[in-house]
């Protein structure tokens, strides 16, 4: 208000040669959102003017301006509509009734003072004043004499002209005001009654100079008078001589009054600007901390009492007697409000953290505070103690201007009590947590059954889990390297991938991962408004918000590190229960690491839009390190697992283990990663998953004995390329095609080295001939050689007649049938390709025959369509 009303001094009245006196904040009775403000003024020049002006702000908003104004002696009644009790409504009766509504009570009642003031001073037609409080009048004595209180908050707005003009005082003058003071022993102890007798004599001064100036006429007309006459007489001397007296008699009023103004004003001045009210006062020393009028009361003089310390004093202000009197008063209200305010607030500190922990009911039991939010995974809410708290703001806002040592002091102990609180709530929760994720396994496949349901035994695990992760993630120790099992016994191990941590494939479903992931979202939905609504209090409620347009950029960090520091003492625990809770669900089951990276990635995102410095963002920042640690861990431990696989020398090796795991790794990844913020992580992840399942499958196809080599890389690099086509993993294309080029390749591998088996002779008959033109044999003089001759030829091919070969084909179908697993299904895959090589065989002996043997008419025991018969027969008795 007092900003407002320099500037209305300024822009409006001092341009006017008015001085304003009392200014109210009011908007007519029914129309709240039309503000303006209501002015009592005096002119500056005699005879003096008394207005009231009506002001409000221009439409753009950037200025003010006059709208109206009201002659004072044109007001006939004044209504403040109830005497008794406080009503921010009044009427001013002009030439019509103008009703209107005050921002404030006190406000409205130190305007109608002030109209009552003048209306006492100036006026002889005395205005009426309705449902005024008598009290309210008769607080300020002589009023019919004094400046009215109002003036206190005004700007006189000639001070800096009348400064221009200031002459120092001769040390006659000087002599003259300390007798004047001396006879008037009040002039220090009561400057206002001292001004006001300065006041009076002033006036009569005034009137000897206009006597005297009157006098001076007469003598002047005189003079003129015996100038003329001095022409003649020579008497031009002696008029020099009283027109210097008169000249010199008047300067002398002029400086007398001048600085009797002077003087005047240098009273006023302290008087306004150095006075507090006895409400005020009052207010600071005995008012009411506990109730919402008694706070706003204590609110108002605070700020007037630090208005009154804050005035800037002019040279020799501070030496004056009655100004150190003044401040010492300050100072020692200024004390007595601060213990009185500090002692009030550690008692409500007190009193509100009892009463949210529940500890101030009598027979309370504490241990009922972990079940309290079992049925639902919550953490109680402090809104009620921050709305009640947040009353005092404007007040804690001016003990940190004041005693910046009591500040600091409430800060240590709001902080140091809701440390407790939050502590004991957390702990709690994640008791729950814990034991809500505990159910998430099933106990009764017994992998996991050492973690207990009951509270103690539980409380005993997670104690040993905090700040332990590293003891819990990979923690494989127990088990057992892998076997390849034969195909008909696979399907009931867990997946290399899925064997993690104490708990197997078998004893998880996706309804435990999904309840896992429920809960763990549900814990960071839960901290996140905890962690924001607390940060958000402590910067009203200490006052540490940042104001980018008014304060430097240095201040604004010093601003942030003092809300860090006090989030980072309250909150000291999170960190370390959430690194706890992580662990435990790492050691559950390490496929958790993936949820937890992807939850715990969001709201680390979401967390840096809101404020990328807050303790949010930062603490679950570092906790996301650890969860990328685990899930880094959780990955290499699957490499490390493949490394280590040993093969069975009993059974056929089908789809090596850790192969279905990546499949289901992906598949579940796939699910839990879309549209995830840490795609990038899943996509690298990939990549050294892919590279070491590759590895190992051409390992543990070179170390096989049972199945052929290219058996186990057809196999699994078929079940591979199959999964990454389906999964449509883009990051993992070119591993796709390798994949795809791998299992064709043994494909052929194992169907050329299979199929020499029925007609071994006849190879080794045709492979001699291809020799012998391999050497220069020309191919129709082949059959002069005598191992290769037509004779020869003969007794081959009639050692493969159609059942022969039948019964060889029959053979190799069982044989291959034994290489192959179930799984993968590639047995009528691998018999259609053996047909397919028999008969580009076939065609391969007959075109041979043809070229080395031509005209001798000899054929193959079996024709092609035999073969095809062959080929169907056999695949469809098996």
């Amino acid at each position: 208000m007092t900003a407002i009303k320099h500037a209305l001094q300024r822009d409006i009245f001092t341009p006017n040669d008015e001085r304003l006196l009392s200014i109210v904040n009011v908007c007519k009775a029914g129309k709240k959102k039309k503000n303006c403000f209501l002015c009592a003024t005096v002119t500056t020049e005699r005879p003096v003017q008394v207005k009231v002006v009506k002001v409000k702000k221009s439409d753009k908003g950037d200025f003010y301006k006059r709208q109206m104004a009201w002659e004072l002696r044109d007001l006939a009644e004044v209504d403040a509509k109830d005497a008794s009790k406080e009503n921010p409504e009044f009427d001013l009766h002009f030439e019509k009734v103008y009703r209107w509504v005050a921002s404030s009570t006190a406000e409205k009642n130190s305007f109608i003072s002030c109209i009552w003031k003048l209306n006492q001073r100036y006026l002889r037609k005395k205005v009426e004043f309705v449902n005024v409080s008598s009290q309210l009048l008769e607080e300020l004595p002589k009023a019919e004499e004094s400046v009215p209180s109002g003036e206190s908050q005004s700007v006189a707005g000639g001070d800096e002209d009348a400064l221009d003009d200031y002459q120092e005082l001769n040390a006659r003058e000087e002599q003259d005001i300390e007798s004047m003071m001396e006879v008037c022993e009040y002039a220090i102890s009561n400057a206002e009654a001292f001004a006001e007798k300065l006041s009076r004599e002033l006036q009569v001064l005034d009137g000897a100079n206009i006597q005297s100036i009157m006098a001076s006429e007469k003598q002047v007309n005189i003079l003129m008078q015996l100038l003329d006459e001095a022409l003649a007489e020579e008497m031009l001397q002696s008029v020099k001589e009283q027109m210097d007296q008169i000249s010199q008699s008047n300067r002398l009023i002029q400086i007398s009054n001048t600085n009797n103004g002077k003087l005047l004003d240098e009273i006023q001045f302290l008087v306004n600007y150095m006075d507090l009210s006895k409400g005020h006062i009052r207010a600071l020393q005995d008012g009411d901390l506990s109730s919402p009028k008694g706070i706003e009361a204590c609110i108002n003089a605070s700020e007037a009492l630090l208005q009154c310390m804050n005035v800037a004093l002019r040279p020799g202000h501070d030496k004056l007697m009655a100004v150190k009197q003044q401040q010492h008063l300050f100072s020692e209200l200024r004390d007595t409000f601060a213990r009185r305010l500090t002692n009030h607030l550690n008692n409500v500190f007190v009193h509100q953290f009892y009463r949210s922990s529940c500890l101030s009911l009598p027979g309370h039991d504490q241990s009922s505070t972990l079940s309290q939010h079992t049925a639902e995974l919550t953490l109680p809410k402090h809104s009620p103690l921050h709305r009640d708290l947040l009353r005092y703001a404007k007040l804690m806002e001016w003990l940190k201007n004041t005693h910046r040592e009591k500040y600091e002091g409430l800060s240590r102990t709001y902080v140091d009590y809701m440390t407790r609180l939050y502590e004991r709530e957390i702990k709690d929760f994640f008791e729950v947590a814990k034991i809500k994720m505990a159910g998430t396994t099933k106990e009764a496949k017994g992998k996991f059954a050492t973690l207990p349901r009951k509270e103690s035994a539980l409380k005993q695990e997670t104690e040993s889990l905090h700040g332990s992760s590293g003891k819990l993630t990979g923690s494989t120790s127990s088990l057992n390297k892998l076997t390849v099992q034969g195909s008909n016994s696979r399907r009931s191990q867990s997946s290399s991938l899925l064997d993690m941590g104490n708990m197997s494939a078998s004893d998880l479903d996706v309804a435990d991962r999904t309840k896992f992931d429920k809960i763990f979202e549900q814990v960071l939905s839960e901290l996140e408004p905890l962690c924001l609504a607390e940060q958000d209090f402590i910067s009203k409620f200490f006052k540490l918000q940042q104001h980018p347009t008014i304060t430097p950029p240095l201040a604004q960090v010093n601003l942030k590190d003092m809300v860090r520091l006090m989030m980072n003492k309250i909150f000291q625990s999170i960190e370390t229960e959430l690194n706890s809770l992580i662990a435990l669900g790492d050691k559950i089951d390490s496929f958790h690491s993936l949820y937890m990276l992807v939850k715990m990635s969001h709201h680390v995102w979401t967390a840096e839009n809101v404020d990328p410095a807050s303790y949010l963002s930062t603490t679950l920042g570092n906790v996301l390190v650890i969860v990328k640690r685990n899930f880094d861990k959780c990955i290499s431990g699957q490499i490390k697992q493949m490394e280590e696989v040993k093969i069975s020398k009993k059974s056929k090796v089908g789809i090596l283990p850790f192969v279905t795991g990546f499949e289901e790794f992906a598949e579940l990844a796939e699910t839990i990663f879309r549209n995830a913020e840490r795609r990038g992580d899943l996509d690298k992840a990939y990549v050294k998953l892919i590279r070491a399942v590759f590895m190992n499958v051409e390992k543990v196809a070179n170390e096989s004995q049972k199945t052929p080599r290219d058996v186990v890389m057809m196999e699994n690099f078929h079940h591979i390329f199959s999964t990454l086509s389906r999964l449509k993993i883009s990051c993992l294309e070119a591993e796709r095609r390798e994949a795809k080029h791998k299992y064709t390749d043994h494909l052929q591998s194992y169907v050329i080295n299979s199929l020499g088996q029925p007609l071994e002779k006849l190879n080794h008959f045709f492979e001699g001939v291809e020799a012998r033109v391999a050497q220069g044999v020309r191919e129709e003089e082949v059959s002069y050689q005598l191992a290769f001759n037509k004779q020869e030829l003969r007794k081959v091919i009639k050692e493969y007649p159609g059942k022969e070969v039948k019964k060889g084909l029959d053979n190799l179908y069982k044989k291959v049938d034994k290489h192959l697993c179930e799984e993968e299904s590639l047995l009528q895959v691998v018999w259609h390709s053996m047909q397919d090589e028999f008969i580009r065989q076939y065609k391969h002996f007959e075109g041979l025959i043809g070229r080395c043997y031509p005209g001798s008419g000899i054929t193959m025991e079996f024709t092609i369509q035999d073969m095809l018969e062959y080929f169907s027969s056999i695949a469809q008795s098996h």
